[in-house]
């Protein structure tokens, strides 16, 4: 059995080998912060916001205590108990997950700086600043942010390496 010194160890051992995953998750973290402080600081809430491109893309300043497209909207703090579990499932299974790979680790890092960037507004202020704003004819996409686009990336990449397989992306 081991002991508590020697499981611990082989844990920080593990975690230090993660390079490109901390670097990804901490830069999609900071990116993240400094967008929605400039957001807060610099834009009226619930505004019309700046339109960079008219009757396409606009920044606006709103707060969402919701998910994705507003699902379970008032329940910032169940979302946030969410994100925990979420984060420590990852940790939990990172060697089942195969962090020591690269690929695993870019995906990861962008799904787990978006993660927290989400949750240290939800813990902070109780709910999330969106400001990315896009509208197309006929349809006005949902308000997000950049820790959205890195879960939403990283997502989409665990998806088609899923389907690539592991022998097709080592």
């Amino acid at each position: 059995m081991k002991t508590l010194k020697t499981k611990f160890s082989s844990i920080y051992t593990g975690i230090g080998s993660y390079k490109l995953f901390w670097g990804i998750s901490i830069s999609l973290l900071l990116l993240d912060q400094l967008s929605k402080a400039w957001v807060r600081t610099s834009l009226p809430l619930n505004a019309p916001g700046i339109h960079v491109i008219d009757g396409f893309f606009s920044l606006i300043y709103v707060h969402n205590t919701g998910a994705a497209w507003s699902l379970f909207e008032g329940q910032s703090y169940f979302l946030a108990l969410l994100a925990v579990a979420a984060l420590g499932c990852m940790f939990y299974f990172r060697e089942i997950l195969e962090l020591e790979r690269a690929s695993m680790q870019l995906l990861f890092g962008l799904i787990c700086g978006g993660v927290v960037g989400n949750l240290i507004d939800r813990l902070l202020y109780g709910y999330v600043v969106d400001f990315l704003d896009f509208q197309l004819p006929g349809y006005h996409w949902p308000t997000f942010n950049i820790a959205d686009c890195g879960i939403t990336v990283g997502v989409a990449l665990y998806i088609i390496y899923s389907f690539l397989g592991k022998e097709q992306t080592q």
